[in-house]
């Protein structure tokens, strides 16, 4: 689905990550694990042209992406959900969500959307900016559903969000996964949650992979021991 290869990217003249590889199988939720300052998010960026790549490959079923800016990868099939949401605060919930759409909207994606998360339909017509934080990383990945995505990257969705909703967003993906059949790269520090919802993990440390495990063979205490570094 996605093959990343030999990637160097960074801000400026700094690199932060070099020689990265790793491929992306349809329909997997893959995690990459890491502290602060590691370059999870770097790659996340990179990934979705929002950061350009210094060198390397990014390839989506066989198309070179690279070099293409952000908005034609989204036409490509990669949708983001970024640290921090950003959602549009000053529209509705609704405006929000048509802010993503590829087109006209059929009824049958906003059935599908609202019975991922019930919420966005109660609170259709409330601001952005009134939701809770798990109520807008809900609506930021509502939004990037309705771009009709082959791969979804979200960058730490678990961040300033309660226990509970957590939870709930663990199910969600999991359920996109299966209604979509489409493939998931999630950032993410939280290991109950990466336990929870994903396939395979990768460990990144100060821009390169230093552990990768399947989800049957994830040493929970190891990646913990490895994030604490």
């Amino acid at each position: 689905m996605l093959t990343v290869t030999n990637l160097r990217t960074g801000y400026g003249q700094s690199v932060v990550s070099s020689d990265l590889s790793l491929q992306l199988r349809d329909s997997e939720i893959l995690a990459v694990m890491g502290r602060n300052g590691m370059g999870k998010t770097t790659l996340l960026r990179t990934l979705v042209g929002v950061i350009p790549a210094k060198a390397g490959s990014i390839r989506l079923d066989s198309a070179e992406l690279a070099g293409l800016p952000s908005y034609e990868r989204i036409r490509r099939g990669i949708a983001f959900v970024p640290q921090g949401r950003q959602i549009f605060p000053s529209l509705t919930v609704m405006e929000n969500m048509l802010t993503g759409a590829r087109g006209r909207v059929e009824q049958s994606e906003w059935d599908e959307i609202y019975a991922l998360f019930p919420v966005l339909r109660d609170m259709r017509a409330r601001k952005g900016g009134n939701l809770s934080g798990g109520q807008q990383q809900q609506l930021a990945i509502a939004r990037a559903l309705l771009t009709r995505p082959k791969v979804l990257v979200l960058d730490e969705p678990t961040e300033g969000i309660q226990p509970s909703i957590i939870k709930d967003i663990a199910r969600a993906l999991r359920e996109i996964r299966r209604l979509r059949s489409l493939a998931i790269v999630v950032s993410e520090q939280v290991v109950s949650f990466m336990m929870d919802v994903c396939d395979r993990a990768l460990v990144i440390e100060r821009g390169r992979f230093i552990h990768e495990a399947e989800r049957a063979h994830l040493d929970a205490a190891k990646v913990k021991q490895l994030l604490a570094v």
